[in-house]
């Protein structure tokens, strides 16, 4: 995974830690940063600059990227299955099945833009994927690059200690997932589903379902409609 960026430690201090971090100890996945400073030119080494045909806002330059794109795909094998994602308000709506689809990818490439936009040349000649993670506008695509990431990685076989978990979640299936308890059983003064608790396998799973379906029903009813359709 690499991820063509102007602040590579925004990065980094997110994919050192928790379950990425341990992703990449195992071997299961190897991230990358390019800073697309080092691909500026002297002597202002600019990575962004004025709209054509004005406007408020300032654009990100299209060679600083596309000189990261090609040292990237210098040390890549070649005709490796690669993806290279853009992370925009405008584009697709991001979802469980496209994090299932990105992880069965060999290599993804994250460019993150900055500002009031990239120049379009970027998106039309380098991107395969626009994804968009909700209908709201962020300072820069390394948050949103790195919710998708997640999503992302924890689909690849080894990363969880149980893949059932990734199975079980919401979006996995039709329905939202159900509710959890764990130890202690009572605490202050609220009580865990007797249920839960009781051993009987085939009671617990109409419990979870029926719970699921009721919080897609109240949360989801976009969902709940699809659900009654199967």
């Amino acid at each position: 995974v690499y991820f063509l960026t102007p602040f590579p430690e925004m990065v980094k201090t997110v994919v050192s830690e928790s379950i990425l971090g341990r992703a990449e100890k195992k071997e299961l996945v190897q991230f990358h940063t390019k800073n697309l400073f080092d691909f500026t030119d002297p002597p202002h080494h600019r990575i962004d600059d004025y709209p054509f045909g004005g406007g408020a806002g300032m654009i990100l330059k299209p060679e600083p990227v596309f000189r990261a794109f090609d040292a990237v795909m210098g040390e890549l094998p070649e005709n490796s299955d690669t993806r290279v994602v853009f992370p925009t308000p405008d584009g697709k709506v991001f979802d469980h099945d496209a994090a299932i689809n990105l992880s069965k990818c060999q290599n993804l490439i994250f460019i993150n833009g900055h500002y009031k936009g990239v120049d379009q040349r970027i998106r039309d000649e380098l991107v395969t994927d626009e994804i968009s993670i909700g209908d709201y506008v962020m300072t820069g695509g390394e948050l949103p690059s790195l919710v998708i990431l997640d999503a992302v990685v924890r689909l690849i076989p080894g990363v969880l200690n149980s893949y059932e978990s990734a199975e079980t979640d919401s979006f996995a299936g039709a329905l939202l997932d159900c509710p959890h308890y764990t130890r202690p059983e009572t605490y202050r003064k609220l009580d865990s589903p007797s249920v839960l608790l009781s051993g009987n396998h085939k009671e617990i799973a109409n419990w979870k379902k029926k719970k699921s379906e009721e919080k897609t029903q109240i949360r989801r009813p976009d969902l709940w409609e699809k659900y009654n359709k199967l």
